[in-house]
């Protein structure tokens, strides 16, 4: 590939992790919007809101270190959020007797995906709490996880696109309101 398809690789590349961190951006406040405003859960930990700050979040960080790390042409910035995300997953642990909400996720996740731990049942000090299936030979977390996010990319990908065409239908019909008003005000000599 001839150096004006790699800079035009680049940008397109920046363009589209730009725009994903938009997309973040509009799911994590949509996520906060939730949680403020509304008080519906299924588990105490687990509402619509938490769900969607996380997501947000994690689109945002990886979104950035892919607008970066393209526009810098930097491999370290472009394959870096494994190793972040399993050092933040192994920090986690340490807080699992401390933190009833850290306890919750470990919990909920460990029994929703079948895992123990971040890379196995060794990844906990003493003995692995109750959630962590019996078997010894049991997956880590992140393997699991990853697998999961893998096989189920279509329907994340369109659940977060229909999420961000209703924040934008949202934003346009509030603006569209917000300009019929001013021309209302205005005839009216409000």
């Amino acid at each position: 590939m001839g150096m004006s398809g790699l800079k035009l690789l680049k940008y397109v590349l920046f363009f589209f992790n730009l725009l994903f961190w938009f997309c973040g951006c509009l799911i994590l406040g949509f996520g906060i919007y939730l949680l403020i405003h509304n008080n519906f859960s299924l588990l105490p930990s687990l509402t619509l809101g938490n769900v969607l700050i996380i997501v947000g979040s994690i689109i945002m960080v990886v979104a950035f270190l892919g607008c970066m790390g393209s526009i810098k042409e930097n491999k370290c910035l472009l394959m870096s959020l494994n190793s972040y995300v399993s050092k933040s997953l192994t920090d986690s642990i340490q807080r699992y007797h401390s933190d009833n909400s850290t306890k919750a996720a470990w919990d909920s996740i460990q029994s929703f995906l079948q895992c123990c731990g971040v890379n196995g049942t060794s990844d906990w000090a003493s003995h692995p709490p109750p959630s962590c299936p019996s078997d010894p030979q049991v997956q880590g977390c992140y393997a699991k996880a990853k697998l999961w996010f893998h096989s189920n990319f279509l329907h994340i990908g369109i659940i977060t696109i229909c999420v961000c065409v209703i924040q934008v239908l949202g934003m346009s019909f509030a603006l569209t309101l917000n300009c019929q008003i001013d021309k209302t005000s205005q005839a009216l000599g409000l």
